[in-house]
């Protein structure tokens, strides 16, 4: 389905699991990733949970026209979703690029979240994933998403994936080339990130109980990063999942969904 951003786009979402559930999961996805993402998640919850997903401006099968948007921008077009569906209130899961979304929802807009989940995630950049960053964008650059995938992979799963994949590295690649052909909506997804100051001190606004998950060995956000997220945020608790990379939602699946479900059930 579709529905309008405040600035007439077309963002797209799906509603899936028990409509007449008290609460509504809402998935974010990550930088390349679209709903098809969470496809061995969301079978997890559907029982008892309403589940949203959507796909940002410039990602899956959202509009891809338009000036870059920041972070604001992103969180109020998952707002403008919120609305159409006439939904008050939400538990927020967002992973990676995600992630960055839901804190600004957080941020901005905390009296539509019952509870936050973040999933490997940061609030602010280090040389070493500034390195990492511009390798990124100069692949994209001179060489289109295949060769930036090639560049991202040891960054976004880890060595243990790599040994026992789920889905084969060279399908994944096939199905990941095939869902990000247009590199210039994957720059504009990029410059949000590129432009995103260090969001500590904002993260600080956040009373929403919050659950960060982070993979022991995630090379792109390392572990230290998440534990000032929640050295930021009051009501907040890490969870680390070992041997895991950066990919949850395809690396650490019974893990992650353990620690989720977990969070959701408390009060």
């Amino acid at each position: 389905m579709f529905c309008k951003t405040t600035d007439n786009l077309n963002i797209y979402f799906e509603v899936q699991g028990n409509e007449n559930a008290k609460e509504t999961l809402v998935f974010l996805n990550g930088l390349s990733q679209s709903t098809v993402s969470w496809i061995l998640t969301t079978p997890q919850f559907k029982n008892d949970y309403r589940i949203v997903l959507i796909d940002f401006i410039f990602q899956g099968q959202s509009d891809k026209v338009g000036e870059s948007r920041n972070f604001d921008t992103h969180a109020r077009d998952v707002i403008s979703v919120l609305d159409f569906l006439k939904i008050d209130k939400v538990i927020i899961i967002g992973l990676s690029y995600g992630s960055l979304v839901a804190q600004n929802v957080a941020v901005k807009h905390g009296n539509r979240i019952s509870k936050l989940i973040l999933m490997s995630t940061f609030a602010h950049k280090t040389p070493y994933y500034e390195a990492i960053e511009l390798s990124w964008w100069r692949a994209l650059e001179f060489g289109g998403y295949g060769l930036m995938l090639d560049i991202m992979l040891p960054n976004v799963l880890g060595e243990a994936y790599f040994k026992n994949p789920l889905i084969p590295i060279e399908l994944m690649k096939q199905a990941r080339q095939e869902a990000n052909e247009d590199k210039n909506a994957l720059f504009k997804l990029m410059q949000a990130t590129k432009e995103r100051p260090d969001y500590r001190f904002e993260l600080k606004k956040i009373t929403n109980q919050t659950l960060v998950i982070q993979g022991e060995k995630d090379t792109l956000f390392p572990v230290h990063m998440a534990q000032e997220v929640v050295d930021s945020i009051t009501n907040s608790k890490l969870v680390v999942i070992p041997f895991a990379g950066h990919t949850l939602n395809l690396e650490a699946i019974p893990q992650m969904v353990k620690a989720m479900k977990g969070f959701i059930s408390t009060f």
